[in-house]
């Protein structure tokens, strides 16, 4: 995912994680020299942060450079250029990675683009503290939710501790609490039994006090083993024959509270920090329609940005078309445009009511079908539907065959449908009824794949 590239410069953990990239954040896997003297490839990402709070510009004061928000490009010219309508102070930023032949693994860093190095020397590094005044956050919805209530280093818990400058000195009370609990110590149980076994088998080898009185314990009670052990545990609302409260660990609750748990976390993060921008995978998963809006909402407000992927007509219709991207990959290049209008739409109140109807699973979909009605909407869809039962070998659905059906409400609206979907890089078939000159041709010119029948209405068709 696109994310990871942002994570690797901006993400404060990201680095922590050793090797930092592998084989497959490589083009085609290749991460060595394709020759011998050839420099092996490297993975260069930049970014352009703008917008910057007074906190910020205070601190990255000597790395700043400007940023055009219109052409969108730096300025590189003379200094009376940075007073330019639309000309702000940015930050730009990047991580270097490769493979090193000589340690045999991946190595990878974060630097200030600006003010370029000297020759020989090295560039100032973007470190973690530095990456946390920049407030990116990548969330995966089950990823992060699996360990937003852990103490493991990244979790969302260990991120408001330490942006709330708290240290839990905790760590060698439960460390040794942990060394007195011994396990499985009852005779009848055969564990101690046969480690003593294994005690008498390594004396007949190494000196007595060798590996002297094995005992089993927790876990091996380090910090790093403490931090992905210890998690919340909440209540599930049920009452034992006791009457006290079931806990369970809250990853263990359903998908949706866990996620739901998530978003407060974030508002958490958000009030606590000036500037948070927010990246997350797939909000929708596990949630319903009104929450996933709730969500959408409830970040966008919190966040100086946020940055969604989604599958989820429902998180589309709360942006507005010029902030929707659609994204596409092809030979290993993305690219995005924007989901603007359609030309057929005159109001924005259409638009509400048209685009969660139609356009939103059509921005979804590579392939779209164009109808010219309600009739032809819904028989074609249930035709294929019923090929595909009857006659599996030589018919699917639509849905099998990923396509979505989009009403144009009216033979007039084809073209410049076809034209916006084909310009978003769709593949467009349209079925519609017999068309005269010259629109038929203006029609077949639009579509990649057309069906116009000899016939002047659906009607005419069925009869």
């Amino acid at each position: 995912m696109e994310y990871d590239k942002v994570e690797l410069v901006l993400g404060p953990e990201r680095l922590r994680r050793f090797p930092p990239i592998d084989e497959h954040d490589f083009w085609c896997g290749q991460y060595t020299a394709a020759e011998d003297g050839a420099s092996p490839p490297e993975i260069k990402i930049e970014v352009v942060i703008a917008d910057l709070s007074k906190e910020q510009l205070r601190h990255f004061r000597e790395h700043l450079e400007w940023w055009d928000e219109e052409a969108k490009e730096l300025i590189d010219g003379p200094p009376e250029d940075t007073d330019a309508d639309g000309v702000v102070p940015a930050l730009r930023v990047r991580f270097n990675g490769m493979y090193d032949l000589e340690e045999d693994d991946f190595i990878g860093q974060t630097y200030f683009c600006w003010p370029e190095p000297l020759e020989e020397r090295e560039p100032d590094k973007f470190y973690t503290s530095d990456k946390r005044r920049c407030g990116f956050l990548l969330l995966r919805t089950l990823r992060t939710g699996s360990r937003a209530l852990s103490l493991e280093r990244g979790s969302l818990l260990d991120i408001i501790l330490k942006l709330q400058e708290k240290r839990p000195q905790m760590w060698e009370d439960v460390l040794q609490q942990a060394r007195d609990v011994t396990v499985a110590e009852a005779e009848e149980l055969g564990i101690s039994e046969t480690l003593t076994q294994v005690q008498n088998a390594i004396r007949n080898i190494v000196p007595s006090e060798w590996g002297e009185n094995p005992k089993m314990k927790i876990s091996d009670l380090t910090r790093e083993i403490l931090r992905k052990t210890l998690t919340v545990f909440m209540s599930t609302g049920i009452k034992d024959s006791n009457g006290a409260d079931v806990l369970v660990p809250f990853r263990k609750q359903g998908t949706g509270t866990v996620n739901t748990l998530v978003l407060a976390l974030l508002k958490m993060i958000a009030e606590l920090k000036e500037e948070v921008i927010f990246a997350m995978e797939e909000p929708e998963i596990a949630i319903p329609p009104y929450t996933q809006k709730r969500i959408i909402h409830s970040v966008r407000s919190s966040a100086a940005q946020a940055i969604f992927s989604s599958h989820s007509p429902y998180v589309l219709e709360e942006f507005e078309p010029d902030e929707i991207l659609v994204l596409q990959r092809h030979q290993g290049q993305l690219s995005g445009k924007k989901a603007t209008l359609t030309p057929s739409v005159a109001n924005a109140g259409r638009y509400r009511i048209e685009f969660r109807r139609a356009l939103c699973e059509a921005l979804l979909s590579r392939r779209v079908l164009l109808t010219e009605g309600k009739t032809e909407f819904d028989a074609i869809s249930l035709a294929a539907r019923k090929f595909g039962v009857l006659q599996p070998a030589e018919f699917r659905s639509l849905e099998e065959l990923g396509l979505a059906v989009v009403d144009v409400e009216g033979d007039r609206s084809l073209e410049p449908f076809a034209n916006y979907f084909r310009g978003l890089g769709k593949t467009v078939f349209a079925v519609y009824d017999e068309q005269p000159e010259p629109h038929k041709t203006r029609i077949r010119a639009a579509l990649d794949h057309a069906f116009e029948s000899d016939k002047h209405s659906f009607e005419d068709v069925i009869i």
